[in-house]
């Protein structure tokens, strides 16, 4: 089925555009093999879909050299085509780096956001990487795909998921089962990633084969891990401590990314400040470590999580301005 483009040009525009007895308009026609009208100062592009689109880029961006050159010669035309196509080629390729291949239940993992590329480029590029920001930014899933790819083309032998195991707020008490079954629904989150991005029978194998280990964060102290992908879920919940003897876990060719949402902290008041906050200062500045911070705008969850995000950012900076103003008049009336 023909697709139909038009475009309006000025009568200079035409003139330039058009070529001595219309020759650039048919040179035109015969590099892009599409059918090109030209009558007054309108061009009329037929063809196939995508022909006709390039077609009229091409058009578009010799109205824009015209404006800098004054000039158009054929040789322009096959430049400006050149670079398109190379332009082309590079954003193939661009798309082609940015696409997480797992080839299981689902084949490919597609960040959505520049943000989450740039996660998913610092996660490729270096050894430690912490990704931080509010729920539903894709942290841990997108770790996860990362993890989940790089064992797949043999760059390691296990990937190791770990949390730490704290309530948000609420005492779940005693748990029955073995220990698998007692530390799951802090683990849950870690599970679902799975699930959405594995076939159930290859998940099974991996963690059978100790592939995929999950453990809660208690159960990593004296352990060195090697050739593993290590992902640690939750980090804000990490106490200072805590968080030294993780990072202290990174053993030969490993990689590490943290994630974590340093304004949903459920640490008790009484304990020390968070270790996912503190190391923010700590490792700034080491080369091989990435800090990458997410916001309200790299959410893909619904659109409603977004709004809640915002409208909590702004309770609490209404908040903190009441407690600002408040000290500032008692300090004045003292």
């Amino acid at each position: 089925m023909s697709t139909i483009r038009e475009i309006n040009l000025s009568n200079e525009e035409a003139q330039v555009i058009f070529g001595s007895g219309d020759t650039h308009l048919s040179y035109i026609e015969q590099l892009m093999g599409v059918e090109i009208f030209g009558r007054g100062n309108l061009i009329k592009i037929k063809g196939e879909k995508e022909k006709v689109e390039k077609t009229e880029n091409l058009i578009l961006k010799l109205r824009e050299h015209l404006k800098e050159k004054g000039t158009i010669y054929k040789s322009d035309i096959e430049k400006l085509l050149r670079e398109e196509e190379r332009e082309k080629k590079e954003k193939k390729k661009e798309e082609k780096e940015e696409v997480i291949f797992v080839n299981s239940k689902k084949k490919y993992v597609y960040p959505k956001t520049p943000k989450q590329k740039a996660y998913v480029k610092a996660i490729r590029n270096n050894d430690l990487v912490v990704g931080i920001g509010p729920a539903g930014t894709g942290k841990t899933y997108l770790a996860v795909a990362c993890g989940i790819e790089m064992i797949k083309k043999g760059k390691f032998q296990r990937m190791v998921l770990t949390r730490p195991a704290l309530e948000a707020g609420e005492k779940l008490g005693f748990l029955p089962g073995d220990l698998e079954e007692k530390i799951r629904p802090y683990l849950q989150p870690v599970y679902d990633a799975l699930y959405d991005i594995m076939k159930y029978e290859e998940l099974k194998r991996w963690t059978e084969r100790r592939i995929i280990e999950i453990v809660p964060l208690a159960y990593m102290r004296g352990r060195t891990l090697s050739d593993a992908f290590i992902i640690l879920d939750e980090a804000q919940n990490t106490t200072f401590e805590q968080m030294k003897m993780f990072l202290t876990r990174l053993g030969l060719n490993s990689k590490i990314v943290i994630t974590g949402d340093i304004t949903q902290i459920d640490l008790p008041l009484t304990s020390l400040t968070s270790g996912l906050v503190k190391i923010q200062t700590i490792l700034s500045g080491i080369r091989g470590i990435k800090f990458i911070y997410f916001t309200q705008r790299d959410v893909v969850r619904h659109a409603l999580v977004k709004k809640i995000i915002e409208a909590y950012e702004k309770h609490y900076k209404e908040k903190e301005n009441k407690i600002s103003s408040s000290k500032q008049t008692k300090e004045s009336k003292s």
